[in-house]
């Protein structure tokens, strides 16, 4: 989850139900780590709920570091007894290693763009003059940390194309500093900042500072955890110690407001997203930068739907807005009459659910989805069709940025069986040309993409990507992992993973559902995915599982799920819904304890979504799901991998901790119940490299084991050995 820019079947029994099962005969259970209990209960609108694991909310208690390590200690002599986690670690890292590149963009007559050589743990920086010339190393975040857990979290290059302002993230944190590099000498200059998250920077037309968002600086003991209020806007100006910055703006009548400053193109105006949370609507107001000591002036102030600025010509803004358009539309507002009436509409709302939308060449350039494909389109400022960008295949396409003197623009394609590789496109002809593209050890031939259409428990069709190798039989003995998000108005699109395909080589399936609660096909389809039909999203995920199953590619001794952040959710609430569905399950950071999730940084800001316990009718719909809340004592569920790291600020560890604990208790049958608890990592932007191969051997080498996979020495399924899961 992300503030902005930051779930059952049930088929059967109704939400926050369990189904009782006998659990299979299987070896002897192991024997956790004890979890002590305390006499916590809380009143939730005359509700009594207990808590008794509220200690392990406490991250630096020396309870809670004892219980951590114990379970670690747990789940890595586990993972070490599997045979197969070597063979995987090793695929894992021949197929990584391979060259890859982020879109380029052009600031200042230079072109920058990021390039990993393969196993580097982060990108590195680069930046030409010409396309074509050899590139210069302008930022290493390599050098920044030894074990490379210092990365890039933004840059902004100034119009002069002399200083680059740059973020870093330790260890996964929110928490970023910025500094300023000289592009020419390639050292840094003096200027420094902290206590900045979830903001970019936005450089002044004269190159004399930039504008960016920050927090007062909190208490170091509890800065992972503490609640995010006061969100303010500053501009710093080149040279001066951030004391010195300038408040531009902030509301200290308005503790959950967030502001995104943009300046725009042409230097004339400073625009000001206000958000409030993750809620997809903004406030929008525009200070003009040519009138000393203006006025910040309200534009759009009735939160009523997302505008997007795109561009402006002069006091005429350009939107990309779902106003009376839930799929997106783009309009124009001249400031000089903003009231709704005197709008323009320059692209009315299409079939197609509209993502994002640039200016370059004096075209409009609009990304859009159909059904979770990527689909792009070039228009006039005046809203005529240009023609439709051809892309290389079904996919993904993304980048399409630039300025509307720029003659090119830049953007990535990929699939799930295609590495992303960047094309170059010129605007006035329509024609792409191949930059870069990257070359993996593997045969994209020997694997297919399909893409069905199945019913969730209340009649609506749910798109779901399906890849494997060719040729697989429909017996329902193929191992699934079934991956699944469904929330905040994001959209899952096809992309190309390292991780999967090494799944996929070794006989597994990957399913990919385009759950309600998404992004994929507008406001409606999001919103039927929120607060009090937050359950639709879990009867779509179930719903997934069944048609998988139905249709043979898989069973449920063969079926496992995962996903992360929201995503983590999503697994926790199904696998105890219907535990009896799935033999594995691997919640990733996620957020577990719906009653307690707005207490911890930034958690306040995903109630858009969820609601909150404080209010009385959507405390009974959380409560009907929370995952933590719905575990029951001598339920047989699914052998579980929760995965955390204990820097994680935006789903504290808690979440994870508290759920964990619960389930070890309440497991009735021999399947384990794990914890693999990261050091020196986040929620999972910015993780080095070689992190991100040992977790994936982690989680590949659990469900070899627990859905009974015998994987070869190279990493590839032994043919005819797919069948009963390994005694546990």
């Amino acid at each position: 989850m992300y503030l902005k820019h930051a779930l059952a079947l049930s088929v059967i029994l109704g939400s926050g139900a369990s189904i009782a099962q006998q659990c299979p005969a299987a070896s002897q259970p192991l024997s956790y780590p004890a979890s002590k209990k305390v006499d916590q209960t809380d009143d939730y609108h005359g509700v009594k709920v207990a808590d008794p694991y509220r200690w392990l909310e406490n991250a630096n208690g020396d309870d809670t570091k004892a219980w951590i390590e114990a379970q670690n200690k747990l789940t890595q002599g586990y993972l070490e007894t599997i045979p197969a986690r070597t063979a995987i670690r090793d695929r894992l890292t021949k197929l990584w290693n391979y060259e890859r590149f982020s879109v380029p963009f052009k600031e200042g007559g230079r072109y920058f763009y990021s390039r990993n050589d393969g196993l580097q743990n982060q990108a590195v920086l680069y930046t030409v003059k010409h396309l074509n010339d050899a590139p210069r190393l302008l930022l290493d975040p390599n050098t920044l940390a030894a074990d490379g857990t210092v990365a890039l979290a933004g840059i902004a290059v100034s119009p002069d194309g002399k200083y680059l302002a740059y973020g870093t993230a330790a260890s996964g944190s929110d928490w970023n500093e910025w500094k300023v590099r000289d592009i020419e000498s390639g050292k840094d200059t003096a200027d420094h900042l902290q206590w900045v998250k979830f903001s970019g920077a936005s450089w002044a037309h004269d190159s004399s500072g930039f504008f960016y968002s920050r927090y007062d600086a909190p208490k170091e003991a509890t800065k992972l955890a503490d609640v995010n209020y006061f969100q303010k806007l500053y501009f710093h100006k080149m040279g001066t110690p951030q004391s010195d910055d300038v408040l531009v703006y902030d509301r200290p009548d308005q503790k959950e407001w967030g502001f995104a400053g943009h300046v725009t193109d042409d230097g004339k105006y400073l625009i000001v997203s206000i958000s409030q949370g993750t809620e997809q609507k903004n406030r929008v107001y525009y200070k003009d930068l040519g009138k000393k000591d203006a006025a910040m002036q309200p534009l759009l102030d009735d939160f009523d739907a997302s505008y997007d600025f795109i561009d402006n010509d002069g006091p005429v803004f350009y939107f990309n807005s779902n106003k009376d358009a839930p799929k997106g539309s783009i309009i124009a507002i001249d400031t000089r009459q903003p009231q709704a009436a005197k709008w323009k509409m320059i692209v009315p709302e299409a079939q197609e659910t509209l993502q994002g939308a640039n200016v370059v060449d004096q075209r409009l350039v609009l990304d859009s989805l159909k059904d979770a494909r990527s689909q792009i389109k070039v228009y006039t400022l005046n809203g005529k069709l240009v023609r439709e960008v051809a892309l290389p295949g079904i996919g993904s396409a993304s980048g399409f940025g630039g300025k509307r003197s720029d003659k090119e623009t830049f953007y990535s394609f990929t699939g799930f069986t295609t590495p992303a590789a960047i094309y170059r496109y010129d605007v006035a002809t329509g024609k792409s040309s191949l930059y870069r593209q990257p070359k993996v050890d593997f045969d994209p031939s020997a694997f297919e993409t399909r893409q069905v259409f199945y019913s969730s428990k209340d009649g609506t069709k749910v798109p779901m990507f399906i890849v494997s190798k060719k040729g697989i039989k429909l017996d329902g003995s193929n191992p699934t992992y079934l991956y699944g998000y469904g929330g905040f108005n994001i959209s899952l699109t096809p992309a190309f993973s390292v991780a999967n395909l090494a799944w996929m080589e070794m006989g597994g399936v990957y399913a990919l559902p385009n759950l309600r609660g998404g992004g994929e096909y507008g406001k409606a389809w999001h919103e039927a995915g929120t607060k009090l039909h937050k359950q639709n999203v879990f009867d779509d995920f179930i719903g997934a599982a069944q048609w998988l199953i139905a249709n043979k590619y898989t069973s449920p001794q063969k079926l496992a799920i995962g996903g992360g952040s929201n995503g983590g959710l999503l697994v926790g609430a199904t696998m105890v819904q219907r535990p009896d569905l799935f033999a594995a399950a691997i919640p990733q950071v996620g957020v577990m304890d719906m009653l307690r999730f707005h207490k911890f940084t930034i958690g306040w800001g995903w109630t858009s979504d969820y609601g909150s316990s404080d209010n009385a009718d959507e405390f009974k719909a959380l409560y009907a799901y929370s995952p933590l809340h719905n575990l029951k004592p001598g339920t047989c569920y699914p052998a579980t991998l929760v995965t955390t790291a204990d820097h994680d600020d935006r789903v504290v560890p808690a979440h994870s901790f508290k759920f964990v604990a619960t389930e070890q208790a309440d497991q009735a049958g021999a399947a384990p119940v794990l914890i693999r608890i990261d050091t020196k990592a986040g929620h999972g932007a910015g993780k080095p490299t070689s992190k991100q191969i040992e977790e994936v051997a982690d989680r590949w080498g659990f469900l070899t084991k627990v859905l009974g996979m015998h994987v070869a020495p190279d990493g590839a399924a032994v043919a005819g050995e797919l069948a009963k899961p390994a005694a546990n």
